[in-house]
């Protein structure tokens, strides 16, 4: 049987999942759906998100690390970006945190949450995991930046009420957050793009999936266009669910913050996917490029699109944190420094972030 025939129904199947996707959004759109059909979308969302996954990989065989890597972080984050503004369009109290709560998840969710994930998995099968210290180590530094800059500053300045910048103050936060990715992004790419491929084993097995001709032109131009679909349906039938979500929280009594992790946790999932794909690989460089760039673009791109939406999207911008999550965000910079100066890791490592994970989202539900 040739390569093609057994490779057609996987293509097949990652084809028709986004596209089935495009109709139940396209069905759903402003509707009050029952339980039934929400149950569908949410199968249909997780099918998206598979297919985003493999198409992503199959534009970064096409293009090579570290750019494979960025492709999803950017579009994820592009279309994070179109929800949040979505969801705050409706104004009112509940909305004003939204993009706080949905940038820190994205910090918390990549930053513990994957990383830990991919330690576990690469050092459960190879003992130790190796990567390259002075990309991730540079990568780190700027998530931490980011974060400090417009998630911690906005608590302890003093010119507006509350935990809110003024508006020259965000202006400062947006056009400094987009000058630090794009030069972020200038590094990983172009001056020091090594720094960013992953660490190869002396004595490691050929890897069959990497030395595999790369897919044609066409090939990934339809990839392209798949995932930008698939990615695209996944915020969407997000979107339908969310009341569903919302309401059970509120039901449940809990805080409105955990509808913002909900959402980032199912945006997140195909760079979660492809991140620990990686991981059992053996490239934990990528698994790490894919989570750090994630934590970046979320912010780099994020900010500053709010803080141009705020113009006209009604209610405050509250960005500042409350001091549990000042806490975990100094734990998490401590830590994962603490994991990626000595270029490797073991389960001891993994295990950490993930309690840190733990934490995040234990103490979302339970303040």
């Amino acid at each position: 049987m040739s390569a093609a025939t057994l490779t057609s129904p996987v293509r097949q199947w990652t084809t028709w999942a986004p596209a089935l996707a495009v109709v139940a959004l396209v069905l759903g759109w402003g509707r009050d759906l029952p339980g039934l059909a929400v149950g569908v979308i949410a199968a249909l969302l997780i099918a998206a998100v598979l297919a985003a996954v493999h198409h992503a990989e199959i534009i970064a065989h096409r293009v090579g690390e570290p750019l494979g890597s960025l492709v999803l972080a950017v579009a994820v984050t592009v279309i994070e970006v179109g929800l949040i503004v979505m969801l705050m369009s409706g104004g009112g109290d509940k909305t004003s945190t939204y993009a706080r709560d949905t940038v820190f998840a994205a910090v918390m969710i990549t930053c513990n949450g994957i990383v830990g994930l991919c330690l576990l998995i690469g050092a459960f099968h190879n003992r130790t995991v190796v990567f390259n210290a002075e990309g991730s180590g540079g990568a780190l530094a700027t998530v931490v930046t980011l974060a400090s800059m417009t998630l911690v500053l906005p608590t302890f300045t003093t010119s507006a009420q509350g935990q809110e910048f003024t508006g020259g103050q965000l202006a400062f936060a947006a056009v400094a957050s987009l000058c630090l990715y794009g030069l972020f992004v200038a590094v990983q790419t172009v001056r020091h793009r090594d720094y960013f491929l992953p660490v190869a084993r002396e004595d490691e097995p050929s890897d069959p999936e990497e030395h595999a001709p790369p897919p044609s032109n066409r090939a990934t131009l339809f990839s392209l266009v798949l995932l930008l679909v698939a990615l695209v349906t996944v915020v969407g039938n997000a979107k339908l669910v969310s009341p569903t979500i919302e309401n059970g929280v509120e039901s449940a009594g809990l805080p409105y913050a955990v509808v913002g992790v909900v959402i980032a946790l199912m945006v997140l999932l195909p760079e979660t996917l492809a991140a620990a794909r990686a991981a059992r690989r053996d490239r934990m460089q990528t698994s790490l490029n894919l989570a750090y760039g994630s934590a970046i673009a979320s912010i780099g791109l994020t900010v500053p699109a709010i803080a141009l939406a705020s113009i006209w999207l009604p209610g405050d911008l509250v960005l500042g944190l409350d001091p549990i999550h000042l806490v975990l965000l100094a734990l998490t910079a401590v830590v994962s420094g603490l994991t990626v100066v000595p270029g490797r890791a073991t389960l001891l490592q993994g295990g950490v972030h993930m309690s840190l994970f733990a934490a995040f989202v234990f103490l979302s539900f339970s303040p």
